[in-house]
């Protein structure tokens, strides 16, 4: 009886720290985890950062759309724009050809 009493604390103990380890792993590398979340957050930060940049890029580009239009037209835009479309250049100007980068 003793025996049988010892072997049944001893399998609770086993299985009773199998069931806390378990919910320990998961609190911890589980799908909503501790490590799930610090990778969310990382994310989270690269996407603003992406997303400033981004609003920095639109605010340059849409201060050159209004440098075009016709009540505010900027003569040296105008002319930098239109030599760029077309390929044209100057008599006193040196063309330094680059290779095309993507902006992705």
């Amino acid at each position: 009886m003793k025996k049988l009493r010892g072997i049944l604390q001893i399998l609770v103990s086993i299985v009773g720290t199998a069931i806390v380890g378990s919910f320990l792993y998961h609190t911890i590398e589980g799908e909503r985890g501790w490590v799930a979340m610090v990778r969310l957050k990382n994310k989270v930060v690269e996407a603003e950062q992406k997303l400033e940049g981004l609003k920095k890029e639109h605010k340059d580009l849409d201060h050159r759309v209004n440098l075009l239009r016709s009540n505010n037209l900027d003569p040296d835009l105008l002319d930098e724009e239109a030599r760029k479309t077309l390929n044209y250049s100057k008599q006193n100007e040196t063309v330094i050809l680059t290779p095309q980068q993507d902006k992705h």
